[in-house]
């Protein structure tokens, strides 16, 4: 049984490299490897190479190209398959093209199939995974193809995809439009974590946490917040507690780690990020928790870097 102490006093390893830099790149586990799909190359052109990392063997190795090119998708194992959603791309005149499209990925067959496609774009959304249904909440504001994210006001529009009739619908929308937010499934509910958006106060990346409850379809705010402000954080689910990494804090582009225990309803901090990073992947495998790539101090150059922490 994981202690609290022992993810408390968990530790950091630096893995190898990833083949190609990147950031926004989603990622996923299944069969006990991680993938990475795409992200972000260098001057935000975005790539469609799949890598797979086996622990194992700790090394890279290539599966079939993504049909799409885009960073800032959302990538969920869902059954024998991982399903890649929305995100974007730089296009040559300089402007985003935001998407709706879903694809999925076959890992045991290296094999890729067309999904159905959402009912409105999502570039860098939060994404869930509950009770059979795929959930894409927020991202950036359909508009912000042309202004870029710095006058976003993001986007409060919601949607699930049931897997058994291959249908997306909308649901309630996000009470605060935001993007580069994060999601965990806690208690019931889906918890989305952060984010960032233009407001009339200005560029304000947010610490609250609005809850969703699929059996009421509503939205509230939860009384926890996150111990620090973040955009473009990383957070999963790992022995029962949420976990938060990095993204833009107040100061910056943080090297914070914090875990959440349910029990004790506390936060507490964990040994620091080996260095600062956002808009990082992150996958879960047992007790060892995997940072893809992301962005370091500089907040706009991708890296090579794949850090794990492990805890017992």
């Amino acid at each position: 049984m994981t202690t609290a102490a022992g993810i408390h006093q968990g530790r950091w390893t630096a893995r190898p490299n990833l083949p190609t830099a990147r950031s926004h790149c989603p990622t996923a586990a299944f069969g006990g490897k991680i993938y990475g799909f795409g992200g972000g190359g260098p001057n935000f052109k975005s790539l469609n190479s799949v890598i797979i990392y086996d622990p194992a063997t700790d090394t890279w190795t290539r599966g079939a190209d993504m049909p799409t090119l885009r960073s800032g998708a959302i990538a969920l194992t869902a059954g024998h398959a991982i399903y890649i959603i929305g995100g974007g791309f730089k296009q040559e005149n300089g402007t985003f093209r935001f998407l709706r499209t879903t694809e999925i990925y076959y890992p045991d067959e290296d094999r890729w199939e067309k999904g159905p496609d959402m009912i409105m774009p999502h570039d860098y959304p939060a994404g869930a995974l509950f009770d059979n249904r795929i959930y894409i909440l927020g991202g950036h504001h359909p508009d912000a193809t042309l202004s870029g994210p710095k006058t976003d006001p993001g986007f409060d529009f919601c949607e699930r995809l049931d897997l058994e009739t291959g249908r997306w619908e909308q649901i309630a929308p996000l009470p605060t439009p935001r993007f580069a937010l994060d999601s965990v499934v806690m208690g019931g509910k889906i918890l989305t974590l952060g984010g960032v958006a233009f407001t009339p106060e200005g560029f304000n990346n947010f610490d609250h946490i609005e809850a969703y409850d699929p059996k009421t379809g509503a939205w509230s705010l939860d009384p926890l917040k996150l111990p620090w402000t973040a955009a473009g954080a990383g957070a999963c689910m790992a022995a029962s507690n949420a976990f938060i990494f990095g993204g833009y804090s107040g100061d910056g582009i943080s090297d914070h780690c914090a875990c959440y225990d349910p029990e004790t309803k506390k936060w507490h901090l964990l040994p620091p990020i080996p260095r600062p990073l956002a808009a990082m992947g992150v996958a879960v495998i047992g007790n060892t928790i995997y940072l893809v790539g992301g962005w370091a101090d500089d907040g706009r150059t991708p890296q090579d870097c794949f850090y794990s922490y492990t805890f017992g």
